[in-house]
């Protein structure tokens, strides 16, 4: 297991262990973050707990184009029943994530230190947000980082019933009209495999993320 210093600089991800874990310890800096993620790493710890950064041999991804949209999702999509913005309240977006219940989750990995982390990388045009909207009343959303040709979602909170996935549905839709390759959901999720989402191997998603760059 690979231990952080100063140094900006991640093992390579075929080093992670069987967990998928690359790393420990170093801080939340813009630069090691953006690092990360273009490494193919991410952070995901407790609060109490010192920062792991990993990286899993299978990954969780979304191709736009395998996309699937319910019929009923599209019912209420054609509702005009939220309003959709990009990039307004970044801040928002993220503290309602870290403070929203979660079924089988005791607390939150998205820490103070974290939120404050990502804001600055929303300050720099890598962190984005997607928020949804009753009138003037935020309730939903998601963020994530924005690679250019790869969008690597973080978190989503919904207030009411399919804000979140409103959210989420905008999100794939933007980033099939601007031809990315794929949105990194990391790790599995039964819901998400619903709606196209798949596992890949850690090397082919290290090829796709490598191609942008």
């Amino acid at each position: 297991m690979y231990f952080l210093s100063k140094e900006l600089f991640f093992p390579p991800v075929e080093e992670a262990n069987d967990d998928g874990i690359v790393a420990i310890g170093g801080d939340l800096s813009p630069e090691r973050l953006l690092l990360a993620y273009r490494s193919g790493i991410f952070p995901w710890f407790d609060d109490d707990e010192p920062i792991l950064w990993w990286s899993p041999p299978e990954r969780m991804v979304l191709f736009p184009e395998e996309f699937k949209v319910s019929k009923s999702m599209r019912n209420i999509l054609n509702q005009d029943i939220f309003k959709v913005t990009y990039n307004q309240n970044f801040r928002d977006v993220i503290t309602n994530c870290s403070t929203i219940k979660r079924d089988g989750q005791q607390g939150t990995w998205i820490s103070e230190q974290m939120i404050e982390a990502y804001i600055k990388l929303h300050e720099m045009g890598i962190a984005r947000s997607v928020e949804i909207w009753q009138g003037d009343v935020l309730v939903g959303g998601l963020y994530g980082i924005d690679l250019g040709h790869v969008f690597c979602g973080e978190s989503m909170f919904s207030k009411v019933s399919n804000a979140s996935k409103v959210a989420f549905v905008s999100l794939v839709r933007k980033l099939k009209e601007a031809n990315y390759k794929l949105l990194d959901c990391q790790v599995h999720n039964s819901h998400l495999e619903s709606l196209g989402a798949r596992e890949i191997s850690r090397e082919d998603f290290m090829g796709i993320i490598k191609k942008g760059q």
